[in-house]
């Protein structure tokens, strides 16, 4: 499911990207920021400033994917033993309104972008880039939900 849900939303940032010209995330500088972690630095004003490590973009990728794993099993988890064991479109809506949490407050803080991104070049574009792309993911994650349940 979560591999399934963020390969959506990758196919949804190229979308946006070829069709209007929008951002798609620098997955090379949350590689960066990853790899930096191990030495204990966290914030960095801007990532872009800090000193560059081999293989960053492979790593922000695999960083991408083992989040939205992660963000899949979660959701089973939170579906099988404290909701119920039936999902719904609009709870893996909210669900993914809910995964903003850590991409607003964490990660593009400690990119230098600032809570919401509000230190970036258009902080409102970032900011709906973010809510279709989590909108995504809920629906996604839901539909491969009900396709594994249906094939399995």
């Amino acid at each position: 499911m979560g591999i399934v849900a963020t390969l959506v939303i990758d196919i949804w940032a190229v979308i946006l990207s070829t069709i209007f010209k929008l951002p798609t995330t620098n997955w090379s500088m949350v590689g960066r920021w990853c790899a930096h972690l191990r030495t204990g630095q966290i914030i960095h004003r801007p990532i872009s400033q800090s000193k560059p490590v081999k293989y960053e973009q492979t790593i922000g990728w695999l960083f991408h994917y083992i989040i939205g794993i992660g963000y899949a099993y979660l959701y089973v988890i939170l579906m099988v033993f404290i909701v119920s064991n039936d999902p719904s479109l609009t709870s893996a809506i909210i669900y993914g309104f809910v995964t903003l949490i850590a991409p607003w407050l964490v990660l593009q803080p400690a990119l230098g972008l600032g809570l919401f991104a509000r230190l970036a070049d258009k902080p409102n574009t970032i900011r709906a880039l973010n809510l279709s792309v989590h909108l995504i993911f809920g629906v996604a994650l839901y539909f491969s939900w009900t396709l594994s349940l249906a094939l399995f």
